[in-house]
C-alpha cells in the first residue's frame, strides 16, 4: 500500500565486492605476506637447486613447484579473505572436521617417508601433512567455543576448547610431532587469555606443558637427543644445526654474495627448515631483519586491528592466528640461531613446500578477512576518541 501511494522505495546500490575488499582490507600487511612470498621465492633460486641435482632433476624444479603451490596458497588467501566472520567460521569448522577426521586416521593412512614420524598421506603423486591444514581450523574451532561461553547462558565452550586441544595435542606427539602440538597449546592460551578467562587454569595448563615435556624427555630418546644437542655447549659441525650456525656467522652484516654460499650444498633442510640459513649466508643480517619486519608488521598491524574489534569471536580468533603465524616464524628463526632445540618447522611462507604453503594461504585469509574494517569498529573507535577528548 505504501509503494502504491508514494513509490516504490529508491534502493542504494551497494559497493562491488572486490572495491569494498580493497577499501576494508590492511593493505600494508598485505604488501607484507607479498614480500614474503617473494623473498621465499629468491630464497627457493637458490636453496633448491642443490636439491635438485642431488636427486636428478632440473635445476629449478623445486622452485617451479614453490610457486604452483604459492600460487594456490595466494589464491586461497584471497579468495577467502573476501568472507565475512560468519563465513569464515562455517569454513574454518567444516575445513577443520577434515583435518581432524584425517589426523585421527594417520596411524592407519600415513606414512612416515623414512623419518621415523608418521605425519604425512601420500597420494602418490604428492602428499600432504593433515597437521597444517588443522591449525587454522582449530584456531577458528576454538574461537568459536570461546566467544560462545560470553553469550548468555551459552555452553562450556572453554572447557570444550581445552578438551579439543588436550586430544590434538596428544595425538600429535605421539606422532610424534612435538612442534606442532607445542604451537597448537600455544595458540589455546593465547585465545584463553584473549577471551579474558581466570589466570588460574591457565597456569595450571602451563604447568602440566612443563611436566609433559620433562615426562618426553625421559621417555623419548627422540626428544631427548634434541634437547641435549640443544643444551651442549659444544655444536658437532656435521650437523644441521651446525651447518647452519656456520653459514649465519658467516654471511656478516652483508652476506657472502648471491650464489656464493656453501651452507645450502651441506644441509639437507636448507630449503624448508633451515632457509634462514641461506638467506643469513649469502644475503647477511640485512635480509634477516628485512625477514624480521615482514612477520613483525603482520603480527602487530593485525594484533592492533583486534584491540578495536567488538566481535568476540573475530577478536579471538583473529588474536590467535596472528600469534600462530608469528611464533612459528620465531620457532624456526630461533632454531637456525640455536635459540631453540631444533622443531622441524618451516618458515611460514618462505620455505618449500606444499602443505605448509597452501595451509598458511589460508590461515591468512582467515586471518585478513577477521581484521577487514567493518562498521561497528569504525564507531567504537569514533566514540572512544570522543570519550578521551
Amino acid at each position: 500500500m505504501t509503494e502504491m501511494v508514494f513509490g516504490t522505495a529508491p534502493v542504494r546500490a551497494t559497493d562491488p565486492v572486490l572495491p569494498r575488499w580493497w577499501r576494508t582490507i590492511d593493505k600494508w600487511a598485505l604488501a607484507a605476506v607479498l614480500a614474503l612470498f617473494g623473498v621465499g621465492m629468491l630464497l627457493g633460486l637458490a636453496a633448491s637447486v642443490p636439491l635438485a641435482e642431488k636427486n636428478g632433476l632440473p635445476a629449478f624444479f623445486y622452485v617451479k613447484k614453490q610457486a604452483f603451490f604459492g600460487g594456490i596458497a595466494l589464491l586461497a588467501m584471497l579468495g577467502l579473505s573476501l568472507m565475512t566472520p560468519q563465513q569464515v567460521r562455517r569454513i574454518g569448522v567444516i575445513g577443520f572436521l577434515g583435518a581432524f577426521i584425517t589426523l585421527m586416521a594417520l596411524p592407519v593412512i600415513g606414512t612416515d617417508f623414512g623419518k621415523g614420524a608418521v605425519r604425512w598421506i601420500s597420494l602418490g603423486f604428492a602428499s600432504f601433512q593433515p597437521s597444517e591444514f588443522l591449525k587454522p581450523g582449530f584456531v577458528i574451532v576454538g574461537a568459536w567455543f570461546m566467544a560462545a561461553a560470553q553469550e548468555v547462558a551459552g555452553p562450556p565452550g572453554r572447557l570444550y576448547s581445552f578438551l579439543l586441544t588436550a586430544l590434538i595435542v596428544i595425538t600429535l606427539a605421539l606422532q610424534p610431532d612435538f612442534g606442532q602440538a607445542s604451537l597448537v597449546l600455544f595458540s589455546w592460551m593465547v585465545m584463553y587469555f584473549v577471551s579474558g578467562a581466570p589466570i588460574l587454569p591457565l597456569a595450571a595448563t602451563a604447568g602440566l606443558s612443563a611436566a609433559g615435556g620433562f615426562l618426553a624427555y625421559n621417555m623419548s630418546e627422540h626428544v631427548a637427543r634434541r634437547i641435549n644437542g640443544f643444551l651442549s655447549a659444544d655444536i658437532d659441525p656435521r650437523t644441521q644445526i651446525g651447518y647452519a650456525t656456520n653459514a649465519i656467522q658467516e654471511g656478516g652484516f652483508l652476506g657472502v654474495g648471491v650464489g656464493q654460499g656453501s651452507v645450502k650444498w651441506s644441509l639437507p633442510d636448507a630449503h624448508t627448515d633451515f632457509i634462514i640459513a641461506v638467506a643469513a649466508e649469502e644475503y647477511g643480517l640485512i635480509l634477516v631483519l628485512v625477514i624480521i619486519a615482514l612477520y613483525a608488521t603482520v603480527v602487530l598491524r593485525s594484533i592492533a586491528r583486534m584491540t578495536r574489534e567488538r566481535d568476540p569471536f573475530a577478536r579471538i580468533a583473529g588474536t590467535g592466528l596472528a600469534f600462530a603465524f608469528g611464533v612459528q616464524a620465531l620457532i624456526n628463526m630461533g632454531v637456525a640461531v640455536r635459540l631453540l632445540p631444533a622443531k622441524g618447522m618451516t618458515l611460514p611462507f618462505v620455505s618449500y613446500g606444499g602443505s605448509s604453503v597452501i595451509a598458511t594461504g589460508i590461515a591468512l585469509g582467515f586471518l585478513f578477512a577477521l581484521t577487514r574494517s567493518r562498521p561497528q569498529n569504525e564507531i567504537a573507535r569514533i566514540l572512544g576518541h570522543r570519550s578521551i577528548g
